[in-house]
């Protein structure tokens, strides 16, 4: 199972907004708003490497007022 934990910043005010947007994508297994240099924290989970970079690429990049995005990949066996 790969997984990746993306750090998102928003525009003012569109976080709750985002964050039901991320909650109905499949692979999305946690949201968390935060505060400090990132608004939101969203855990994705997928059966491969490939599959995962599809959901960041296509389904979060791609959500309106999302500003950017930097994406942490976690490594297979270091859990």
């Amino acid at each position: 199972m790969a997984t990746a934990y993306v750090l998102i910043n928003c525009e003012l005010g569109s976080e709750e907004t985002i964050i039901s947007q991320l909650k109905a994508i499949s692979g999305v297994k946690e949201v968390h708003g935060t505060f400090g240099a990132y608004d939101i924290l969203a855990k994705i989970e997928s059966p491969t490497v490939e599959a995962l970079r599809e959901i960041i690429t296509w389904k979060i990049r791609k959500i309106e007022k999302i500003r950017s995005t930097l994406t942490l990949m976690g490594i297979e066996g270091q859990s």
